[in-house]
């Protein structure tokens, strides 16, 4: 076994470190069924149980809170999902569950006005839900109507937790419908949720859907299988752009850009001009905008050219690195952050993050080693992981 780490904070594992020139300093981890990173959460894949959607925010006191759901055989994905919800007030140090919720999946953490939310759906293919906590994520808000959380009840709805991003007074977030309601990608309408931050989050009067505008199979040269999990995305321009995961079967690895109206009511795209290169692109990201570098940031499954093979781009997970772009149109690979040598078994997907100071800290949905027979597979991850990329920006100004 051979893991390769770089710019991350390691917890609870003893590191050899080698010099790699000028760029940067990597930690190869000795023999262990630890994973890299501080653990989180585990959950044995023989349990039937696997970690998804992982997401982290930094609360208003400085402590952090991550969350993921259980999927697998034995969840209840697809009638009432559930939800952990942990807690580290050392900066990722160590951690405690706090909370576990009850129908709910595929989900955003976020702070508004001091206050913690939960955006996502109650169950596959759900309904769209909020829930909120004053107290830190202990306790939560249960959304019975549409006054108390429950923003749509049509179902077949579908996100990731990707970014809740603010917006000339108002909240943004991708979402996804399921149209007509069967299959997986091919049947996804990208759409995006918007409300005015000053309003009571809890009301679905307050939310505004836009379109869900289908994608076409015919599109990037017959090379689509469908889009789903945006990212809203502002450009300093002020234009709206939800930018979504391309399933692919061929690389380059693609996403897409959807324009988004100022209203946030429709959404439209050129399959002439919307699709960019995006290193990992076939895979869950989260895009981040940062003023200080004026450059898009995201960690993303890249799949490096000299090892493209014949598999879906979408089912090659096992390195994780830094990207950035000025343009959203233009990446450049600035760090490999993970790596396994296996893409069976292993995986650092899916990862959810946040800025703080000159450091990006991050949640990872990791598939690794451990005491009960490791990950089911690369997909099937059996931790959620914390990560932390110390001074992010230098490691791009040394690269350049």
């Amino acid at each position: 076994m051979r893991f390769i780490a770089k710019f991350f904070i390691l917890g609870r594992i003893v590191c050899l470190f080698i010099g790699l020139g000028s760029i940067t300093c990597s930690v190869v981890i000795a023999a262990s069924i630890q994973p890299p990173g501080v653990i989180i959460d585990h959950v044995p894949a023989t349990s039937g149980r696997y970690v998804g959607s992982p997401s982290i925010v930094t609360g208003t006191n400085g402590y952090y809170l991550a969350s993921h759901d259980f999927f697998g055989p034995k969840s209840n994905e697809h009638q009432q999902a559930v939800t952990a919800v942990f807690c580290s007030r050392d900066r990722g140090v160590s951690w405690q569950r706090i909370a576990i919720i009850d129908g709910q999946f595929w989900s955003s953490l976020f702070v508004n006005s001091g206050v913690v939310y939960l955006l996502g759906t109650d169950r596959h293919h759900g309904n769209v839900i909020i829930r909120r906590s004053a107290d830190g994520g202990k306790t939560w808000t249960t959304p019975l109507d549409n006054s108390t959380g429950l923003l749509r009840d049509d179902g077949e709805y579908h996100c990731a937790p990707t970014p809740v991003i603010e917006f000339r007074g108002r909240l943004w977030r991708g979402m996804e419908r399921r149209k007509p309601a069967v299959g997986w990608g091919s049947n996804y309408c990208a759409g995006v949720l918007s409300a005015p931050i000053s309003a009571d989050l809890l009301a679905a009067t307050n939310w505004t859907f836009s379109n869900f505008l289908p994608s076409d199979r015919s599109w990037n040269k017959g090379d689509m299988r469908g889009w789903l999990e945006g990212n809203v995305v502002i450009t300093p321009a002020g234009q709206i752009f939800d930018v979504l995961r391309v399933d692919t079967l061929k690389y380059p690895e693609k996403a897409a850009l959807v324009s988004v109206s100022r209203d946030g009511e429709i959404l439209s795209f050129d399959p002439a001009t919307g699709f960019v290169n995006l290193p990992g692109g076939a895979k869950k990201f989260t895009i981040r905008y940062d003023p200080l570098s004026r450059s898009y940031w995201t960690l993303a499954n890249v799949v490096p050219p000299e090892s493209e093979t014949p598999a879906r781009p979408a089912t090659i997970r096992n390195l994780l690195a830094l990207t950035t772009s000025k343009d959203l149109t233009n990446w450049t690979q600035r760090a490999v952050c993970l790596s396994h040598s296996d893409p069976v078994k292993h995986g650092f997907q899916y990862v959810d993050w946040q800025f703080e100071g000159d450091d990006i800290i991050a949640a990872c949905r990791t598939a690794s080693d451990d005491q009960d027979g490791g990950a089911h597979t690369y997909h099937d991850a059996n931790f959620l992981t914390f990560h932390r990329v110390k001074d992010f920006r230098n490691l791009s100004d040394r690269s350049k």
